[in-house]
């Protein structure tokens, strides 16, 4: 029996055990790990269905490790998950904090989840839950990984703009081979087949079709689909999004992504350069707007935006990937719809440059951008933070010639 038909008929038998009825309700913590790229879970048991996060966003109202001026005191609960409370009082959480340990530089080091957004579980359906965790260390400060932290900060500052977001995440389906699904073993060069229909075209559409439908279960705010460049190659879009709901709901669609491709006997791939033979690579475009920016006239406020994103490229790739640009560099040579790495472009409805002004936009005069520079395995917090200092919070502008000379420096390297 191949491992491919041993992975169906397990999970023909776990829904005999997935019909059980239980009183308690299971709830899956989720967060990113060390690298700031991967994502970890484990599930534990509470008594009763949670109505949402109570001590962080309803008692608290946002995180307590910011640098806030009033002191919160630590307190354990039952089992040793811990809790933030104010002046001695001990509210029992809806969902309680918990441990996690993870190899920092060679070394174990115990990390804290704290539960910072809920769904619905569409793998053990209702009442149970996944909630996604931001990982701090015992002195209340995120861990090293968790840049949830700053862009939740910085999303508050930017909040009168009403900052919408939409992110398109793309990603290939990969067999348990390291191959491309149902690419031939000796593999081949493909036509351009985005939005393709056929099974002499795409692969995967099953995929695809569960995934949107579990993340539209969850609460995700999914926007659609479709088939890419690539056989088997795949994107999804999350949005409209306002602030921090944006990172929320691209990670947890992440980790549905993966749990839907493990029923399936299938790895989905966020590497930016899925097939190392062909040109063709993976983004996950971010689309960015304001309330100034979707009202009339809002065209100027975009070409404003766009005028401060070309001031600081270099801090931009620094961030639109988890390896300081290394990712991108691989990825954004001006071939097959991207652009420049070493210089900024934009244009009208052009594919191959660093911003895009779609042409709807355009011609209404009021909408959003696309910055195309984020890579698929890029932090989306870091991608919506940076989008947000530079356009809305004034970040600095590059140094004169720090990009030439650190583009120079990276080429050497290569």
């Amino acid at each position: 029996m191949s491992t491919y038909e041993s992975l169906v008929l397990h999970k023909t038998v776990r829904e005999r055990f997935l019909s059980l009825e239980t009183a308690e309700c299971l709830v899956t913590y989720v967060w990113i790990d060390q690298t700031g790229e991967n994502l970890k879970n484990k599930t534990r048991t509470l008594d009763e269905e949670p109505a949402g996060i109570t001590v962080m966003e309803q008692v608290l109202g946002f995180q307590p490790w910011f640098g806030m001026e009033q002191e919160f005191t630590l307190f354990h609960l039952d089992g040793g998950p811990f809790g933030w409370v104010q002046d001695g009082s001990e509210p029992e959480p809806d969902i309680p904090e918990w441990s996690a340990v993870w190899v920092d530089q060679g070394r174990s080091v115990e990390v804290y989840l704290v539960p910072v957004c809920l769904f619905r579980d569409p793998f053990l359906r209702d009442p149970n839950k996944l909630v996604l965790c931001e990982a701090v260390d015992i002195n209340k400060s995120p861990a090293a990984s968790n840049q949830r932290s700053k862009c939740a900060q910085l999303m508050k500052q930017a909040a009168r703009f009403e900052p919408w977001f939409g992110m398109e995440q793309e990603f290939v389906l990969i067999d348990l081979d390291s191959r491309p699904y149902a690419w031939p073993a000796n593999g081949f060069e493909p036509a351009l087949v985005a939005c393709g229909v056929g099974l002499n075209k795409i692969y995967g559409r099953d995929v695809s079709v569960c995934h949107y439908k579990a993340c539209l279960y969850a609460g995700i705010k999914m926007f659609g689909t479709n088939a890419e460049a690539l056989p088997s190659q795949w994107e999804f879009q999350v949005g409209p999004c306002e602030g921090i709901e944006m990172g929320d709901h691209l990670w947890m669609s992440r980790y549905i992504l993966h749990r839907v491709c493990e029923d399936f006997g299938l790895v989905a791939s966020l590497d930016v350069v899925p097939v190392k033979s062909s040109h063709l690579t993976s983004g996950c475009h971010v689309n960015f707007s304001t309330k100034e920016m979707r009202s009339e006239g809002g065209l100027r406020h975009i070409k404003e935006a766009i005028e401060k994103l070309s001031k600081r490229h270099h801090q931009h790739l620094q961030v639109y990937d988890p390896h300081q640009g290394r990712d991108n560099m691989s990825r954004l040579t001006s071939h097959a719809t991207t652009s420049s790495f070493t210089h900024f472009s934009s244009a009208v409805a052009e594919r191959n440059v660093s911003v895009r002004i779609p042409g709807l936009v355009s011609r209404s005069g009021c909408g959003y951008l696309e910055d195309r520079r984020p890579a698929s395995n890029c932090d989306p917090y870091s991608v919506t933070s940076a989008l947000v200092e530079t356009c809305l919070l004034d970040g600095p502008e590059e140094e004169e010639g720090q990009l030439r000379d650190d583009d120079d420096e990276a080429t050497e390297d290569q």
